[in-house]
């Protein structure tokens, strides 16, 4: 491998892009290539053995493509997949962040919110990890099984979105969370209604930014790093390309992207 090999970055949609935007930030030089598996969107619906056999392509699609890292932009894959593709190809895999080494840092009540998808919610994952680093913390999942259609379909001004924002928040609101976290890539598209919806009060935690300190210290251990020139991005996506363009223009300078249409 060599530093001018691409970052691979796959997500079951378009949620991966806000982690694209935060790995291009923290690492400017290098390249990134994007795979949105939208015409099979949302994974988080799906069962166990359709998502693994949806991220074996991809992860194969990757390695055709000589990507020197493998970033899966996306929670319900990380939850299931990373095992899964640990070891079967020449590049390391980084999954996204649970924000649990953030958590401790934010909560005064030690009252976590989790919102996810079905999938997400119901593996445990984020509970195990964040109550090892504190027991006494508490953790709420709420299953978001509204956001990713509506924000796949760009209707962010709709009012089945603003419907879907306050019955979602209503529940962690019972619940006296202090904090929550985006545990779905997706959410980040409506960070903004979903901080109006709780207020002042709660914090809320995008995990995308640890993920991409995480990829910066496996490449500089690797000595894969580049840090000189500005890199360049390809997105592809297996559905609507036109469709991804203008959700991608939501999180990046879209005008240094490249947009391709994939099969698998």
């Amino acid at each position: 491998m060599d530093k001018k090999q691409p970052i691979g970055v796959l997500d079951s949609g378009v949620g991966g892009l806000t982690v694209l935007r935060s790995l291009q930030r923290i690492l400017p030089a290098e390249n990134f290539l994007y795979l949105g598996d939208t015409a099979r969107a949302p994974y988080g619906v799906r069962t166990r053995e359709t998502i693994t056999a949806f991220v074996a392509q991809m992860t194969d699609w990757m390695e055709k493509n000589r990507v020197k890292l493998l970033v899966t932009a996306c929670n319900t894959i990380t939850v299931l997949g990373t095992d899964v593709i640990r070891g079967s190809h020449s590049f390391p895999v980084i999954g996204m962040s649970k924000g649990a080494e953030l958590v401790g840092k934010v909560t005064k009540n030690k009252r976590i919110g989790l919102m996810a998808t079905d999938f997400t919610v119901g593996t445990g994952a984020h509970r195990k990890e964040i109550r090892e680093a504190d027991p006494e913390t508490e953790v709420f999942g709420v299953g978001c099984t509204k956001f990713v259609p509506l924000i796949e379909g760009n209707r962010f001004d709709s009012p089945e979105l603003k419907e879907a924002i306050a019955e979602y928040a209503d529940a962690l609101k019972e619940k006296e969370v202090d904090t929550v976290i985006l545990g779905c890539t997706h959410y980040p598209f409506v960070r903004e209604y979903l901080e109006e919806s709780f207020g002042p009060g709660v914090t809320i935690i995008d995990p995308a930014e640890a993920t991409a300190l995480a990829a910066k210290k496996n490449l500089e251990e690797r000595n894969l790093l580049r840090t000189e020139g500005r890199g360049q991005c390809t997105v592809c996506f297996t559905g609507d390309v036109e469709q991804g363009r203008l959700l991608a223009a939501r999180m990046l300078d879209t005008g240094s992207c490249r947009f391709e249409k994939v099969s698998l």
